[in-house]
C-alpha cells in the first residue's frame, strides 16, 4: 500500500489522486532529481523521459506550480521563493517524494541530480539586459542549493545572454563556487540550439553540466533528426472547426478530428499525438484522454487583421504586427514567454500560423517545442504561452539528462504502470486561488504591476 495518494506543499494537502506508480520490481533504481525553477516543467519532462524520477520542484509562481503538479501529481511541488527556502525544508520535500514514488524502498538520502534554469529576464537578449536585476542573482541560488545538498550530477540552463560580458561577475562566481564544491563542469562558455536536437525551434540555450566524478561532457545531438515546422503541426486540426473553442481551451477531437490526428506519418508528430512509443523514452506514461484537443483556445481577429495575415507570406514579417509567419519547411524562431504580472504582464508575439490566417494556439507551440499532446498547460492564452515560451525544450532537456545518466554508469530503468495526471482544476486557477491551493506564501509572491492593454492580434 502508498504511504499516501495525496501532494502534500508544507501542510497543505491536494487533490487525492488513485494510486499510479508501482515500486521497480527488476532492474536498477531510477536515479532521483530534483528541479528548481521548475516552471511547468520542460527540465522535468526531458529528464524524466531520461530515466530520472523527478522527486521534488519547486516553483515560486503558483499557477505554474499547479501545472506542474497537474502533469507530475506524484511529484512534490514546493511553492516558495528559493531565496526563502533552506536547504533541510527541501530535503524535507525530496524525503516525501522519494516516499510517494518507493513506498517500500529505503532512501540513503542522495540526491542524484540537481536540475534548473534560473530566472533569465535579466539576461535575455530578448529584454532589456539589465545588469542590476535581482533575477540575475537566482543563479547564486541554485549554487547554495549545491553546496548544500551535494547531488552526484546537476545540470544549469540559461540563455544565451548569460555569456555577455556585463554579466561576467555574477557568472563566474557561480562557476567558480561549483568547481570549489568539487565538480568538473562543461558548457561554460558555449551554447547549444535546441534545433539540432530534434525540436522544430531554432533556440539557442547555455547548458551546463556538473560532475563530482570528472569531465561531464555535453550532450550529444548525434542522431538526431531535424524536424521542420510542417511536421511539428501534423495531425492538428483547425481550431476554427470548433466554435466551443472559443470559450474553453479543449474539446472532443470528433471522428474527423480522430482521423486526421491518427493518419500523421511523421515519426515526430505520431511521438507526441502518443501513437508511437520510442525506445528512447524511459518517462512514466500517462493515463489521458486520446479524444480530447487540449490547449487550442482560439484567438479571435478583426476582419483586417486577418486580412494582413493573409498577404504575409510564410517565412516573413507582417508590417503592422511585427509577426513572424512560420513556414512549414523551415525552424520557428524563438518562442518567447512576455512577462509576468510584476513586470506589467505583456504578452510576448506569437507566429502566424503557416497555411491558416491567425496566431498559434498553446498546444501548436507546444508541438513547436516538443510536448507531447497530454501535457496540459493553463487554459488561458497569456499563462499558457508563458508557460511554454518560459521552458527548456523537453528533446533538449532529455539530451543533458541522457548524458548525465551516461556519467551515473546507469542503465535508464522503463516503469510500466502508469501514471494518472492531476486535477483538472489545477489548469484553471486564478493567481489569488493557485496561492490557497499551492499554499504558497503571499509575502513572497511579486507585486504585480498595472497589466497593459494587449492589441488585438495578440489577444485571447
Amino acid at each position: 500500500m502508498r504511504a499516501s495518494n495525496c501532494a502534500i506543499v508544507y501542510g497543505v494537502t491536494l487533490s487525492a489522486r488513485p494510486p499510479a506508480i508501482a515500486p521497480q520490481a527488476t532492474g536498477s533504481p531510477r536515479p532521483i532529481a530534483v528541479d528548481l525553477f521548475a516552471g511547468a516543467g520542460g527540465l522535468s519532462l526531458g529528464f524524466e523521459q531520461a530515466g530520472f524520477d523527478i522527486v521534488a520542484a519547486v516553483e515560486y509562481d503558483p499557477v505554474h506550480a499547479a501545472t506542474h503538479l497537474y502533469n507530475f501529481p506524484e511529484c512534490e511541488i514546493v511553492c516558495r521563493d528559493l531565496r526563502k527556502l533552506s536547504s533541510d525544508r527541501l530535503m524535507q520535500a525530496v524525503a516525501r517524494g522519494v516516499t510517494k514514488l518507493r513506498p517500500t524502498t529505503a532512501w540513503d538520502g542522495t540526491v542524484d541530480a540537481l536540475i534548473g534554469g534560473p530566472p533569465c529576464q535579466g539576461f535575455s537578449t530578448g529584454g532589456k539586459r539589465e545588469e542590476g536585476d535581482a533575477r540575475n542573482e537566482m543563479i547564486l541560488e541554485f549554487v547554495r542549493i549545491v553546496e548544500q545538498l551535494r547531488p552526484r550530477v546537476l545540470c544549469l540552463e540559461n540563455v544565451s545572454g548569460i555569456l555577455d560580458e556585463r554579466f561576467a561577475s555574477v557568472r563566474e562566481e557561480a562557476f567558480r563556487r561549483l568547481r570549489g564544491a568539487g565538480y568538473q563542469l562543461s558548457g561554460t562558455d558555449g551554447t547549444l540550439n535546441a534545433k539540432d536536437f530534434g525540436v522544430p525551434q531554432s533556440r539557442k540555450r547555455v547548458i551546463v553540466l556538473g560532475w563530482r566524478g570528472g569531465d561531464p561532457g555535453v550532450p550529444s545531438s548525434a542522431g538526431r533528426a531535424t524536424v521542420l515546422v510542417g511536421e511539428a503541426l501534423e495531425g492538428l486540426p483547425n481550431p476554427a472547426h470548433y466554435p466551443s473553442l472559443l470559450s474553453s481551451d479543449q474539446v472532443p477531437l470528433g471522428i474527423t478530428g480522430t482521423l486526421l490526428r491518427n493518419s500523421s506519418t511523421g515519426s515526430y508528430s505520431r511521438l507526441l499525438a502518443g501513437l508511437d512509443t520510442p525506445s528512447w523514452d524511459f518517462s512514466h506514461p500517462r493515463v489521458w484522454d486520446h479524444t480530447l484537443l487540449s490547449g487550442s483556445r482560439r484567438t479571435v481577429h478583426s476582419a483586417d487583421t486577418i486580412r494582413r495575415f493573409s498577404q504575409t507570406k510564410p517565412g516573413s514579417v507582417e508590417p503592422r504586427s511585427r509577426l513572424f509567419r512560420l513556414t512549414p519547411s523551415g525552424h520557428a524562431r524563438t518562442l518567447r514567454a512576455g512577462t509576468g504580472a510584476e513586470r506589467g504582464a505583456h504578452t510576448s508575439p506569437r507566429p502566424i500560423h503557416p497555411t491558416q490566417d491567425r496566431v498559434i494556439t498553446v498546444r501548436e507551440a507546444a508541438r513547436l517545442h516538443g510536448y507531447p499532446d497530454w501535457f496540459r498547460f493553463h487554459v488561458t492564452n497569456w499563462h499558457g504561452h508563458r508557460q511554454v515560451g518560459n521552458s527548456v525544450p523537453p528533446p533538449l532537456a532529455r539530451a543533458a539528462g541522457e548524458q548525465l545518466i551516461k556519467k551515473l554508469g546507469l542503465a535508464p530503468v522503463r516503469p510500466t504502470a502508469k501514471l494518472h495526471l492531476g486535477d483538472a482544476s489545477l489548469l484553471s486557477l486564478s493567481m489569488a486561488e493557485a496561492v490557497v491551493r499551492l499554499g504558497a506564501v503571499t509575502d513572497e509572491l511579486p507585486a504585480p504591476r498595472s497589466r497593459p492593454v494587449i492589441p488585438e492580434a495578440l489577444a485571447g
